[in-house]
């Protein structure tokens, strides 16, 4: 498995502190997929962001349809949802 460099919870400044504290409240913790994230904090702001509107925007999907989506594509393409 590579190895990315991450920024620490604790070490984390700026954006990036914001962006944390933000997925902390969110969250209750940090997901690795935002974490991985932390070397590009605007990034990770805009990733999120994104998410956000795909998944709580307005749609004429469901959030339990846009979820079970998630699910489908992410076990078509192996990954751990």
């Amino acid at each position: 498995m590579p190895w990315i460099k991450q920024i620490s919870i604790e070490d984390a400044t700026g954006l990036l502190k914001s962006q944390f504290d933000a997925a902390l409240k969110r969250a209750g913790r940090v997901w690795h997929i935002v974490h991985i994230m932390s070397i590009n904090p605007r990034l990770m702001r805009d990733s999120v962001v994104f998410y956000t509107t795909v998944m709580m925007g307005e749609s004429p999907l469901s959030r339990v349809q846009r979820e079970m989506l998630a699910v489908i594509v992410s076990l078509e393409n192996h990954c751990h949802y």
